[in-house]
């Protein structure tokens, strides 16, 4: 990333159907002091953890729950810092969590379904089709 920037988004490419509107809130709670955003969407299924063995250890409460997106947005600097410590997550966001900063949620959008199957492909197609036909 550039020395110069000060906010960096990263962005899942399989996540075509991104807005602007997403990009600017991730964007504005990062000018606004967090160290991180994120836009998430409600969870409607009910969440299991799970052992090693298939137990059920716990059911967290739904309400709690966010289905993380992308694009995400960080302050530069401690993003840059996250990655040189070599921290490890499944996203930014978790190394910038495992760091101590502050990241927050905000509302995403079931549009940025991540495609990642022949369904999600196939889903992928019939969207974009709509929206070119101004049905979405």
């Amino acid at each position: 990333m550039p020395a110069q920037a000060t906010i960096v988004c990263v962005h899942d490419a399989a996540r075509p159907f991104v807005t602007e509107t997403v990009f600017s809130r991730v964007v504005n709670e990062v000018v606004n002091g967090a160290d991180g955003a994120v836009p998430g969407i409600e969870v409607a299924d009910t969440v299991k953890v799970v052992d090693a063995n298939g137990h059920v250890v716990s059911t967290p409460d739904r309400a709690t729950l966010r289905a993380v997106q992308t694009p995400q947005a960080f302050r530069a600097s401690t993003l840059r810092q996250a990655h040189n410590q070599d921290l490890q997550g499944t996203d930014d966001a978790a190394i910038v969590e495992s760091l101590g900063g502050k990241v927050v949620v905000v509302q995403g959008d079931p549009l940025l379904r991540k495609i990642t199957s022949r369904d999600d492909l196939d889903w992928a197609r019939m969207t974009a089709h709509a929206m070119t036909e101004g049905e979405v």
